[in-house]
């Protein structure tokens, strides 16, 4: 975009271009290297089916079969690129969009829709994953992730110089949350304490209706360095400069070298949620220019350009993605309302005398609502 302030797209870090042609970095290039055709085709795969989840999921709030959705449209490389740097240990906190991320770590995307179904406050069990549950209160998840690393650091899992015990915390965020308090608190106590954390702000360019040059007047990864934190800023779009950029941050994180900042630099290419229409704020020229950008499509072209995307291998994975798309409209509607008293199943880990008390309390209030007398049908015809 050759613009200036936190537009600017110099000195992003890039290894496939839109066009999808492979580039060279003098740093970066040797973290990708290993990664041949068949890595690439699995990076595209998960882009693709990480897409029809995501279109999929909207059409289902539209119909009504969701309250509300997040879509991840236009990010799914940094998800993607990001989230298969990762190792089993490492340990994920997410916003509210990052279901390529969540692909990555193995998680039956379906669960993801339980919170927007609204038969469950998360989905699924954190622990099972090394994936926190979706955190809606904008960035509050970076104190959670902070805290969590200096957990692993003074629990010995940080530089020991084992791959399969030394593990980094991952913080992903958007744009706006780097306007908010708890983010800053953040890269404070992740700087002073050295903590294993790579924070990961998806630069999506809008926070809800306000675009990035309302938040700073400079590129966003430059705010770690304001506090002392090694940052870099890539291309979002490029899921080989996302992988290899996060490679570096992980391994820094566990060898004991502290926090990073990353800054992926993509584009939301759909609303906020849906309930936003971007079209009230945003330009249709706008909307082109990163469409031409895609993510997927340049992954297309890079493997096509190399002889390396067979025909029945885009044939199995149109196949793979409609199957999905049905399970997961089948899935969603087969969910069943929780029971009333499951609100207090999670509340603390041991029993509690108090959460007890108001669990048999609440029982009890449901119970007089249960229909008596007439209005159950227990009594023969006559007046009332």
């Amino acid at each position: 975009m050759s613009l200036h302030g936190p537009h600017t797209d110099d000195g992003l870090v890039q290894l496939l271009t839109p066009t999808g042609e492979r580039v060279e970095h003098p740093r970066y290039s040797a973290l990708a290297a290993h990664l041949d055709a068949d890595a690439l085709r699995g990076m595209y795969r998960d882009m693709v089916l990480v897409r029809r989840f995501d279109n999929e999921a909207t059409a289902l709030q539209r119909q009504g079969e969701l309250a509300l959705f997040a879509q991840c449209l236009g990010q799914e490389a940094a998800q993607i690129g990001s989230g298969r740097a990762l190792r089993s240990q490492d340990y994920v906190f997410p916003s509210y969009r990052e279901h390529g991320v969540a692909h990555t770590r193995g998680l039956d995307l379906a669960d993801l829709l339980r919170l927007f179904r609204g038969v469950d406050h998360g989905g699924w069990d954190p622990a099972d994953h090394n994936f926190h549950l979706y955190t809606l209160v904008i960035g509050s998840h970076t104190l959670h992730a902070t805290g969590y690393a200096m957990g692993v650091q003074r629990d010995g899992l940080v530089g020991t110089g084992d791959p399969d015990r030394d593990t980094a915390v991952v913080a992903y965020f958007g744009d706006g949350s780097t306007s908010q308090g708890d983010v800053n608190e953040a890269l404070v106590f992740a700087a002073v304490n050295n903590a294993p954390l790579v924070m990961f702000c998806q630069n999506n360019q809008w926070a809800i209706s306000e675009p990035t040059s309302r938040q700073a007047r400079v590129p966003l990864a430059d705010r770690g360095l304001g506090f002392g934190v090694p940052s870099v800023r890539v291309d979002g779009n490029d899921v080989l400069a996302s992988y290899a950029v996060t490679v570096e941050a992980l391994e820094r994180a566990r060898s004991g070298g502290g926090p990073t900042f990353i800054e992926a630099f993509t584009y939301r290419m759909g609303a906020h949620t849906t309930s936003d229409d971007p079209t009230r704020y945003r330009s249709a020229a706008e909307d082109e220019y990163w469409r031409q950008r895609d993510p997927i499509e340049r992954v297309r072209l890079h493997l096509e350009s190399l002889g390396e995307l067979p025909v029945a291998f885009v044939t199995d994975l149109e196949a793979e993605s409609t199957a999905l798309a049905e399970r997961i409209r089948t899935t969603v509607r087969a969910f069943e309302p929780p029971a009333p008293e499951e609100i207090f199943d999670h509340v603390y880990a041991t029993p509690n005398a108090v959460v007890t008390a108001e669990r048999a309390w609440f029982a009890s209030y449901e119970a007089s609502f249960a229909p008596t007398g007439a209005a159950a049908g227990t009594t023969t015809g006559g007046a009332r």
